[in-house]
């Protein structure tokens, strides 16, 4: 029996002790894939096979040989193997992996950054590629054959294809999918699984390299809301419960994340600088399962605690008592993200606030307090490192400048609810009361 029939060749590197393998067609695997392992050292073999790198015997080069052909095998039904290119998956195969978390191959980087898999994200790409791609003559091409001209035909067929709602067609005299959201969602979402795929098969050429220009969507930007019409949130009649005042504070005063709001608990509060600690936020994996994580960004920050939003938490805990969670119900239980949007549109319409065509939306209260403090003269590198865009130093100038802007605003805020100004500093008796244990 000829040698080329058996599934390796091993052989040992001139009069050195170590050894090499060639792996043959009989091996069952791409032809790609055996020419990276043609005459090459067992030390270069994956970090999974680490205790096979230095085989003293023929023997031991052997099996070490059988389970590198076990290994690629196996790497190569998962579609993510090292040093391997899936040469056989489809580019259906291939995109549909990106639906779903379990088999998707951005879940495993996610973890490694301590960052979750949006859920958003997959259904995205779940529906993207079901109305889009799963049907369409490109899902059938070999990922290892694809080329620019494919994805060029399939852009115009894309661009062609009219939108269908509740299963009709539309009118011929209808707006075409191309130019849309949706046109430049599908091409991304494409781009992206491609990149994937280009960082695992390094030799593989990604037909998206050579394209001058890739359709982008420009989402539409959130506008601020002006000084006076902030302070129209905070009028009678505008917050009717303290739960909804104390949330408004927190996001308008202290430039909290809808996730960061209600993962805020009592040992995060600093009563005496005051400052609020940013530590935690709601990461969702699913629709039921939500995970507690680090804020974005994955760095703590510091928000200001200015007296309106101490005040407010003292009579929310007096309420309904003091538990895990600094925005809690009677029962313990917090609020949701969805919660603040449902109250954000019914506080803009109880203010009298007219959008105008403006994008106001929960997120615009980051934009107002950067918008306020800029004004004022507060040094953008610090709003950056409040709000938790980058991760730059702060001095105790800045956060002189930034307390005070922000106490301002809290006085007139006090001033427009009808009470009486918080003090500054309360006793501390009272505070003792409110402080974690």
């Amino acid at each position: 029996m000829s040698r080329s029939a058996d599934p390796y060749i091993v052989s040992q590197r001139g009069d050195s002790d170590t050894y090499q393998v060639t792996l043959n067609a009989s091996s069952g695997l791409p032809d790609r894939v055996r020419a990276e392992w043609k005459r090459r050292s067992f030390k270069k073999l994956p970090d999974e096979l680490a205790q096979y790198r230095y085989p003293m015997t023929k023997p031991d080069a052997k099996a070490a040989a059988v389970a590198l052909i076990s290994f690629l095998k196996n790497k190569q039904e998962e579609g993510s193997a090292r040093r391997v290119t899936v040469a056989d998956i489809t580019v259906g195969a291939w995109l549909e992996k990106f639906t779903r978390i379990e088999t998707s191959p951005r879940t495993g980087i996610n973890a490694t950054k301590n960052r979750p898999y949006s859920i958003d994200t997959l259904d995205g790409y779940r529906c993207l590629f079901t109305c889009h791609i799963k049907d369409d003559p490109i899902a059938g091409l070999k990922m290892a054959e694809i080329e620019e001209e494919d994805i060029l035909e399939y852009m115009t067929r894309l661009s062609l294809k009219k939108k269908i709602i509740g299963g009709k067609k539309k009118k011929k005299t209808d707006i075409p999918l191309g130019g849309t959201r949706t046109f430049a969602g599908v091409v991304s979402f494409i781009k992206t699984a491609f990149d994937m795929y280009q960082k695992k098969n390094r030799r593989w050429f990604n037909p998206f390299l050579s394209m001058e220009e890739i359709p982008r969507y420009k989402g539409r930007k959130r506008d601020a809301l002006p000084e006076d019409e902030m302070l129209k949130l905070f009028e009678p009649g505008v917050l009717n419960t303290t739960m909804e005042l104390a949330v408004c504070a927190v996001m308008f005063l202290s430039g909290l994340r809808r996730a960061e709001v209600f993962a805020l608990k009592p040992c995060d509060l600093d009563w005496d600088t005051p400052k609020i600690m940013v530590r935690h936020a709601w990461q969702c994996f699913d629709h039921v399962y939500k995970e507690l994580g680090p804020p974005k960004g994955k760095k703590e920050r510091k928000a200001p605690f200015d007296p309106v939003l101490q005040e407010a938490i003292r009579k929310l805990w007096r309420e309904n008592g003091q538990h895990e969670y600094v925005f809690s119900r009677a029962d313990g239980s917090t609020p949701g993200s969805s919660w603040i949007s449902l109250n954000f549109k019914k506080w803009l319409k109880r203010a009298g606030i007219v959008l105008r065509g403006r994008n106001i939306v929960p997120h615009s209260s980051r934009h107002s307090l950067a918008s306020l403090l800029e004004k004022r003269g507060v040094p953008l590198r610090y709003i950056q490192e409040l709000l938790g865009h980058a991760d730059l130093e702060t001095t105790k100038i800045y956060l002189i400048d930034t307390s005070e802007t922000i106490r301002e605003v809290g006085s007139k805020i006090s001033e427009v609810m009808g009470q009486a100004q918080p003090e500054q500093k309360d006793d501390k008796n009272n505070i003792v009361n409110f402080k974690a244990s």
